[in-house]
């Protein structure tokens, strides 16, 4: 394990070398080169220029080979089903925030803002379960 050098996603972190990497995944380095040659795989580099695979870098290299290995899938639909993937989590990270954002401002209305929603032609309660009946 070596230290990284500093950068914007590395800062401080460990990183295992190639030929680590290699070993423990039982790929051949080449196969490593090829993947960050596609843009799969981004490792961080020393101060010497070696190549240093973070856990982040690692858990990517497992999802890689289990599309690759275990599906069948091809290098340009790992891209793209990684690249859905990080789109979807981001979109689960704003609707977290938007939730967050909304259940702030329900807890925290104003008195003038509770007498607007009493007064409004449609009233607008509580957030809740509406139970429904059945016409039959």
């Amino acid at each position: 394990i070596v230290m990284a050098k500093r950068g914007r996603k590395t800062r401080g972190k460990a990183g295992y070398m190639i030929s680590a990497v290699a070993e423990m995944y039982s790929v051949h380095p080449q196969t490593l080169r090829r993947y960050e040659r596609e843009g799969l795989l981004v490792p961080s580099r020393s101060v010497g220029n070696t190549r240093l695979y973070t856990q982040d870098d690692l858990d990517r290299l497992e999802a890689i080979l289990n599309l690759t290995r275990d599906l069948g899938v091809n290098l340009a639909g790992v891209d793209i089903v990684l690249n859905m993937r990080e789109r979807m989590k981001e979109m689960q990270r704003e609707m977290q925030a938007f939730v967050e954002f909304v259940r702030h401002e329900m807890m925290n209305r104003t008195e003038e803002a509770e007498a607007r929603i009493q007064n409004a032609l449609v009233r607008v309660g509580p957030p809740g379960l509406i139970r429904m009946r059945n016409n039959k």
